[in-house]
């Protein structure tokens, strides 16, 4: 091949890898689509992460997920911030601090008593707030804990600046964490996703429609409807439940973009599955056959398929049987012969030689002085002669039309003659016996060599191959 060529190949090649532009951004289209949707299900049980550290995602996203805050923890933060603005100024004694203090007593009995962290699925915040009160105190009731807590004398007798710090960062951003949802006529909490995942599945809908349609086009057989079945797997795009579904026609797109490589990935995670599964694939499939083909000589089938052949259905009017007998003696006559005609005259010199000795002018003749070589060159000359006429003899008379008939006839007449001796019950028996027996050994040879070595090297004894066949198709361009 020319360089030209070998150019021109290489450049086809690789106009054929490449992937279009829209392909890519489709593909990167419903990655962020199966982005938005992960983030859509894990928002609600990520959300205290969110509002620790990126507060604006929180700000943006409540209202979509119906989420607002609860007015009766809102109101409890309410009033302890405006307690804690108070001290420096007026300090605990003051009645505008113990109606604060006060205010916090009752707020705090109506929280434990009514549990708003039930609406927002919050019961470990509330456990841990319960539990970090107790031990602040030092007390096992909860309600009494609170109660202690935002009373004078607690505050009075221990740090009062020390005691507020630590509702400040200890219970404050627990408190913070919940959260009113909001629910729809069906009972179910709000969630305005869809909103958003609509622009995407209508988008999807009509790529899967025209990549559907192509498909049908370039192949006349298959039917519009044939051509969804083909994109099966972009169906998760449009459905508006089981978003993380969408993961599956996500990672084809990307893998047929190119913009990520699974082939890696695929062989390592399913090597040891793919070599025992093809392990146990291929010796079901080889004793299968083994089996079935004992169970048919066995019941006599295929004896009778050879000897009694039944009209079924032929691929074409050629009759094989007879192209390849035919062929087989063309084979004979002008390959074969000719190249073992030299072991053909040794063997006939012997033959003839033996023979002649065995007579007793053979003995006479030897005793003459003038003649005692003439036996053995009478014999040479003779098995040449025999040679090379029994040769011409089957060329000349399987090139002739009448010998080709002669030899046709011969033929049908030793097929007729194996077969009626075939069917002899005896014989018939015999020959199944031994041929089953012989594909019970190649069974048992089977599975005993198929241990020699272990799924997983002949995987990779497979990589090997392809290999070395991919660097030596490298070299050859």
């Amino acid at each position: 091949m020319s360089t030209a060529n070998l150019t021109q190949s290489n450049q086809v090649s690789q106009t054929s890898n490449q992937v279009p532009l829209w392909a890519k951004a489709i593909a990167l289209l419903t990655l962020l689509n199966l982005i938005l949707g992960l983030f859509n299900i894990s928002y609600v049980p990520l959300r205290d992460i969110y509002l620790k550290y990126l507060p604006a995602v929180v700000r943006v996203y409540d209202p979509i997920k119906g989420i607002e805050a609860n007015t009766q923890t809102e109101n409890y933060l309410v009033t302890v911030k405006q307690l804690v603005a108070q001290l420096p100024e007026k300090g605990l004694i003051d009645q505008t601090t113990k109606d604060r203090l006060a205010s916090l007593r009752s707020q705090s009995v109506a929280l434990i008593e009514e549990n708003p962290f039930m609406v927002g699925n919050k019961f470990a915040t509330f456990a841990k707030i319960q539990r970090r009160m107790r031990e602040r105190v030092g007390v096992e009731s909860t309600r009494e804990a609170f109660l202690i807590f935002w009373s004078i004398d607690y505050l009075m007798s221990e740090n009062v600046i020390e005691e507020i710090d630590f509702f400040e960062s200890k219970i404050s951003p627990l408190i913070r964490t919940n959260y009113f949802r909001n629910t729809d006529v069906t009972g179910q909490f709000v969630d305005d996703f869809w909103r958003i995942d609509l622009f995407f599945i209508v988008f999807f809908a009509g790529d899967f429609l025209l990549r559907s349609l192509i498909i049908s086009r370039k192949n006349p057989s298959l039917s519009w409807g044939d051509g969804m079945l083909r994109r099966w797997y972009d169906i998760f795009l449009l459905l508006p439940v089981w978003r993380w579904l969408r993961i599956l026609p996500v990672t084809i797109r990307l893998h047929k973009a190119k913009i990520i490589n699974l082939e890696g990935i695929l062989a390592q995670i399913t090597h040891e599955p793919a070599a025992y599964l093809a392990d146990r694939v291929a010796e079901f499939v080889t004793l299968r056959l083994i089996n079935q083909t004992q169970e048919s000589i066995q019941k006599g089938d295929m004896a009778k398929a050879l000897l009694s052949p039944q009209p079924g259905i032929k691929v074409s009017d050629v009759d094989g049987v007879e192209v390849i007998s035919n062929r087989l003696l063309d084979l004979t006559v002008y390959r074969v012969l000719p190249r073992i005609q030299p072991q053909i005259e040794s063997l006939l010199h012997h033959s003839l030689e033996s023979a002649i000795k065995q007579n007793d002018f053979y003995e006479i003749v030897g005793q003459i002085p003038t003649l005692g070589n003439l036996p053995d060159s009478a014999i040479k000359q003779l098995s040449i002669f025999i040679t090379d006429a029994t040769y011409d003899v089957i060329s000349a008379s399987y090139s002739d039309l009448e010998g080709r008939e002669l030899f046709d006839s011969l033929a049908k007449q030793f097929q007729d003659s194996l077969r009626k001796e075939l069917q002899n019950e005896e014989t018939l028996r015999e020959i199944q016996s031994l041929l089953s027996d012989l594909l019970e050994e190649m069974k048992l040879n089977y599975i005993q060599n198929s241990r020699k070595l272990t799924p997983e090297q002949m995987i990779d004894e497979m990589a090997k191959v392809k290999q070395v066949a991919l660097d030596t198709q490298e070299q050859e361009e």
